[in-house]
């Protein structure tokens, strides 16, 4: 008998020990015994050996499966259909496991009440496939579903529902804690309320309802399938508004409606205000002043607690968000704090007011400490009245100046007054940075977020770029330079050398973050559509007083706007500064930067955008070159057309037609869609539309061809076309399918660019208007039924010779046309080329006969094909 079936009697015996349903003890303790075949460190050279027998009862000694996983791990095994032969439980000879189909049954009771070792077969195959012994338990274990995890459960009522939840639970190796600790890997509640709802909320444990159990029971004959995987188990999480009732005061009917709409999305419902079944009535708390009434047994809660919520994914404590109105006790307390009947009632109200004003942020307000009083009038145009207009000589009468006091300005100068503005809007302008990154950047890449991280680090990167480096620079203009210099100021000081400084650092941040600004916004907008949490944190911060009102898209848009301002106010400034400060020129020299900067930011959208089209291209495209991905490749023209002729793609075809500068994508729209493709983020993204057909570099074009109207062609137009691997010209024709293209101005821009791609400088030498009967091109009957069904016969009919193609063009047609349009010399040229092309040909198919007799053979047999289907329509 092998090792791995050989089990020390004193481990099989403390594994067997009973428990009740909740202690979860000897599951635990016996964690590293958890295989046959394991045995105790300690005595165990002292303990009898037994050997492991394995016995298959009923439906399972029938499964030719499980005799062969019992082989592959070295287990023997025996079959029966009585267990009451093994299942006395008086052999010590052998310790025996028992193999059952099904555990309700009478064979499982008479087992399970005489304590024998009881497993399922999903268990025997899941120790096969893992080349591993046969898993041990301390109950009947029918799969390892469950293995691993530890349950606690909360909120029911139903003793019996419990006890089978329990069972189920232990015969998929999972563990049940009766008590909620760091242990416990997910909470099974039956409702939102409790102390162990809320522990779990605040650790991050997963919160599921019971069906995950019963689901994860249904799929137990699934030997490779775990309730763990979170796509199993995002299903049944518990929705934050699960037994609650809501209802909405205050609010505008539009919002409201939105509200009532994710209540109902998050496993809540609502009800209009004063219904006594309500459970929450949630306040907008700067409309509502006071309450309609007296609310008992109801939360009345703010609306930062719905938003919370569902941020969270789960049900937020009403505790912190408890709506107060203006003249409850507890506003009157904290009113009676900010009371000024003491003493010193007179510092303090002057404190209250300097804090009130600094929060008020008042365009006059300076944003340096106020300086202690001097008694002379020197000290009295001190920074602080530098940088406030009110403040001048006139306030300081009553102070005598000393003698060496210096001349005093009867006003501020306008240049100065243009630098304090640059600064007060720079100082503004980083503030609102500041909120950026406090109030949405940071809280959202916070590591272990409850519920889960709610943007993906690609959204993140799209949404904010290069937000923090802009922050950064700005910063030092205004600390490091714009306050030192109203600090020290004088006429001769430079606010010009403050931007060329950091225009190099500029010309780094602005244009990651300007380039990418409208992908910003779209990635903004969708996610708040698709990701309820995201729209709910958004939500919550947009209401804060230090967005002012203002949406996350509208805060973001402050640095797209930022660079023109600075560049507006520069040249204020240079208008005050008189021609012979010095700091003129460099007013000029800093303007010029900016220009710069502002240049390579239109210059790097450009690009950008030209670049999001190819890269939209790709996407579109089912198989689409890579090589389609250039860095000097530029999206010039899109066109929908239909196809004529039988190249590139079938007659009826609906062709798109995209025209990059040296080359022209060719494909077709698809008949039908297979499947959709999920991206990395686990959204679903629909099947790209076309299907490649080919991309041609438009040096393979020799002519343009206009196609005159007449009543069997209209708005058509074909290409001559001289691929590399093809001995002559090819044909393709096509009908342009919408009225919004028209004709001449799309075939002077194909012809353009076919022109600057071979380095000739007439364009118009490459179109040429020709009859369409005489290239046998027709747009008539496009339409038609009896054309669809010629469309699909000849595709059907493809499909049986696909490995050849009898509809080509014929060379007479293609020759004709061309030798149209060349020149004498041209055409004796291209007569005496195609006689020795022709040669070679007739040479190679001497050699090879059969070159010529099997198309002929298969060209019969096709007509013959066509006739005969022809003939059902």
């Amino acid at each position: 008998m092998a090792d791995s079936s050989i089990l020390t009697l004193g481990t099989a015996r403390s594994l067997l020990v009973d428990t009740s349903v909740y202690d979860s003890r000897i599951a635990e303790t016996t964690k590293d015994h958890v295989f046959l075949g394991m045995s105790c460190d300690d005595g165990e050279d002292m303990l009898p050996k037994v050997e492991t027998r394995v016995v298959l009862v009923g439906a399972a000694s029938r499964n030719g499966a499980l005799v062969k996983a019992l082989q592959d791990i070295n287990s023997s095994c025996i079959m029966t259909d009585n267990v009451e032969e093994f299942g006395d439980g008086e052999n010590t000879d052998f310790e025996t496991v028992f193999v059952l189909t099904d555990f309700d049954s009478s064979d499982y009771n008479y087992l399970y009440k005489r304590d024998n070792r009881i497993v399922g077969p999903p268990v025997v195959l899941h120790c096969a496939a893992r080349q591993e012994s046969l898993q041990f338990s301390c109950r009947p274990l029918y799969c390892t579903t469950m293995l691993n995890l530890s349950l606690c459960f909360t909120g029911f009522r139903n003793k019996e529902e419990v006890k089978n939840l329990v069972n189920l639970v232990h015969h998929m190796g999972g563990t049940i804690r009766k008590d909620f600790s760091t242990k416990v890997t997910h909470l099974i509640a039956y409702s939102t309320h409790g102390e162990k709802y809320r522990l779990a909320v605040c650790m991050g444990t997963p919160i599921l309802t019971p069906s995950w159990i019963h689901k994860a029971w249904e799929r137990r004959d699934e030997v490779h399938f775990y309730a763990e995987e979170e796509a199993f188990r995002t299903e049944f999480k518990v929705p934050p508004f699960q037994d609650c009732v809501l209802s909405f005061l205050g609010f505008s009917d539009e919002e409201k409606a939105n509200m009532e709409e994710r209540t109902l999305k998050h496993g809540g419902s609502y009800l209009e205000v004063g219904d006594e079944r309500c459970t929450h009535m949630v306040v907008e708390e700067n409309s509502v002043k006071e309450l309609p009434f007296s609310p008992k047994k109801l939360y009345v809660v703010k609306q930062e607690w719905f938003w919370g919520s569902i941020q969270m994914d789960a049900r937020a404590g009403e505790s912190m968000y408890f709506y107060e109105k203006n003249d409850s006790p507890a506003m009157k307390k904290a009113v009676s704090l900010l009371s000024l009947s003491t003493p010193n009632s007179n510092r303090k109200r002057r404190r209250l007011r300097d804090t009130l004003a600094q929060f008020t942020r008042e365009t006059e307000i300076s944003p340096f400490p106020p300086p202690r009083k001097r008694p002379s009038a020197e000290h009295c145009l001190s920074i602080s009245s530098l940088l406030d207009i009110s403040n001048t000589p006139e306030t300081c009468k009553s102070s005598k100046p000393s003698k060496s006091s210096t001349p005093v300005l009867s006003k501020q100068s306008a240049r100065w007054q243009v630098s304090k503005e640059l600064y007060q809007t720079e100082s503004n302008y980083v503030d609102i940075l500041s909120t950026i990154l406090q109030l949405f950047k940071l809280p959202l890449e916070k590591e272990e977020q409850v519920g889960g991280a709610i943007l993906a680090q690609e959204e993140m990167k799209t949404i904010f770029g290069s937000i923090q480096e802009i922050y950064e620079v700005h910063t030092k203009i205004k600390v490091d330079n714009l306050e030192e210099l109203l600090r020290d100021w004088s006429e001769d000081r430079s606010v010009g050398d403050i931007i060329l400084k950091y225009s190099k650092e500029l010309v780094k941040a602005y244009p990651p973050f300007v380039n990418f600004f409208e992908m910003s916004k779209e990635t903004i907008v969708r996610c708040e559509k698709q990701k309820p949490r995201f729209h709910a944190f958004l939500k919550i911060n947009q209401a804060k007083p230090e967005c002012g009102r203002q949406t996350l898209v509208e805060l973001l848009i402050r640095p797209v706007q930022r660079l023109p301002s600075v560049a507006l106010l520069l040249n204020d400034i240079k208008k005050h500064t008189s021609d012979d400060n010095p700091d003129k020129i460099t007013l000029e020299k800093a303007i010029e930067s900016l220009k710069e900067v502002m240049t390579h930011i239109n210059e790097d959208k450009r690009k950008t955008e030209g670049q999001k089209q190819i890269f939209d291209v790709v996407y579109e495209v089912d198989g689409c070159p890579a090589n389609l991905l250039s860095s000097h490749r530029s999206l010039v023209h899109r066109v929908e057309t239909i196809a004529l002729g039988d190249r590139p793609c079938d007659r009826g075809e609906h062709v798109t037609l995209f025209l990059f500068n040296d080359c022209l994508e060719i494909a077709r729209k698809r008949h039908k869609v297979i499947n959709t493709f999920k991206s990395p983020l686990g959204q679903t993204r629909p099947p790209p539309p076309f299907k490649h057909i080919t991309l041609m570099p438009l040096s393979q074009i020799r002519k343009v061809l206009d196609l005159q109207d007449t009543e069997d062609c209209v708005n058509a137009f074909a290409l001559v076309v001289r691929p590399p691997t093809e001995q002559e010209n090819l044909l393709f024709s096509f009908q342009l399918a919408g009225e919004e293209t028209v004709k001449s101005a799309w075939l002077r821009t194909l012809c353009r660019q076919v022109a600057d791609t071979i380095c000739k400088a007439d364009a118009e030498d490459l179109i040429q208007s020709t009859d369409p009967d005489s290239l046998q091109v027709s747009t008539k009957d496009m339409g038609s039924t009896l054309s669809k069904a010629s469309r699909a016969i000849k595709k059907t009919s493809k499909k049986v010779t696909r490995a050849f193609s009898f509809t080509k063009t014929p060379k007479r047609v293609i020759q004709r046309a061309f030798m149209a349009n060349s020149t004498p010399d041209e055409k004796s040229q291209r007569l005496s080329c195609e006689n020795r092309i022709g040669s070679s040909s007739t040479l190679a198919a001497r050699h090879s006969p059969s070159m010529v007799n099997l198309p002929s053979m298969f060209e019969r047999k096709y007509h013959t094909f066509s006739r005969s289907t022809t003939h059902l329509f």
